[in-house]
């Protein structure tokens, strides 16, 4: 058996920012596992080195918020690359911070990013083979929620 200390150790390598326009919250309510809220995905932007896309109108991220400090994410768009492929996006995170920032997120007032902590782990299909190796790798990143919008970069595990 080899060394543990033999293994490639992961790198993150830059992969996109995104800009996720968003709609207003649809509001469920509160159920046995917490807030649920929908938040229609409105439109949006991905830049990656090399090429462009466009977040479809259609998507949602569908949250849960579990308690004052945390929300579960799960976020499912498409984006539709400058060359003419179609991304699906599923992007489970986790948000958490202050309760009364956490609170003001919710009502949709801006907050500083630096202040809240936004991780999440995007996975993608497609339909294209000449991106068929992004359903092949992890990716991680980081966000920011803004009033209208998300902010994330996503990297790849390599």
């Amino acid at each position: 058996m080899p060394e543990l200390s033999t293994l490639p150790e992961p790198r993150l390598k830059f992969f996109a920012d995104l800009r996720v326009q968003v709609g207003v919250p649809q509001e469920v309510g509160h159920t046995a596992h917490g807030l649920r809220r929908l938040i229609p995905i409105t439109g949006g932007t991905a830049t990656g080195e090399g090429w462009t896309a466009r977040v479809l109108p259609g998507g949602a991220d569908f949250q849960l918020i579990v308690n004052e400090r945390l929300s579960e994410l799960d976020a499912r768009y498409v984006l539709e690359t400058d060359g003419g492929d179609f991304i699906y996006v599923q992007n489970r995170a986790v948000r958490s911070g202050p309760p009364e920032l956490i609170a003001r997120l919710v009502r949709g007032e801006p907050v500083d990013p630096g202040q809240i902590y936004f991780r999440c782990s995007p996975s993608f299909e497609t339909a294209s083979p000449a991106l068929a190796w992004i359903a092949e790798r992890m990716f991680v990143g980081s966000g920011a929620r803004y009033p209208d919008a998300v902010a994330m970069r996503f990297f790849e595990l390599a």
